[in-house]
């Protein structure tokens, strides 16, 4: 599963920059593929459809915290658990039941972000 965050989320900011795939950005900032990631050129997102990896994109939130879950890996990979859940202070950084993955998955998508 990729992480979501929770309308609990009080914008500390603690988990941004623990994500080892920058896929987390702060309310109504864009983000593309390529920020944080060694990706370049054309990329398959999870519905399917191919960006360009510098092409910027809508901000998934305008007022709280969010997570790319293009980019996220849960960590796998990296750390033993999300850094994000690990740290934050309100626990509102939990599992997105909408993007259920297996560790192959999350790993292959870990191993696509940092050629």
């Amino acid at each position: 599963m990729a992480i979501i965050i929770t309308e609990e989320c009080i914008n500390c900011g603690a988990c941004e920059p623990e994500c080892p795939n920058n896929a987390i950005y702060e309310g109504d900032v864009t983000w593309s593929i390529a920020d944080g990631t060694t990706v370049a050129g054309n990329f398959e997102l999870l519905d399917g459809s191919t960006v360009d990896a510098g092409s910027e994109m809508e901000a998934i939130s305008d007022e709280l915290y969010y997570i790319v879950p293009d980019k996220c890996t849960e960590c796998q990979g990296f750390h033993e658990e999300p850094q994000c859940a690990a740290v934050c202070p309100v626990d509102c950084c939990v599992p997105d039941p909408e993007h259920e993955e297996s560790e192959e998955i999350l790993l292959a998508r870990k191993d696509r972000l940092h050629l």
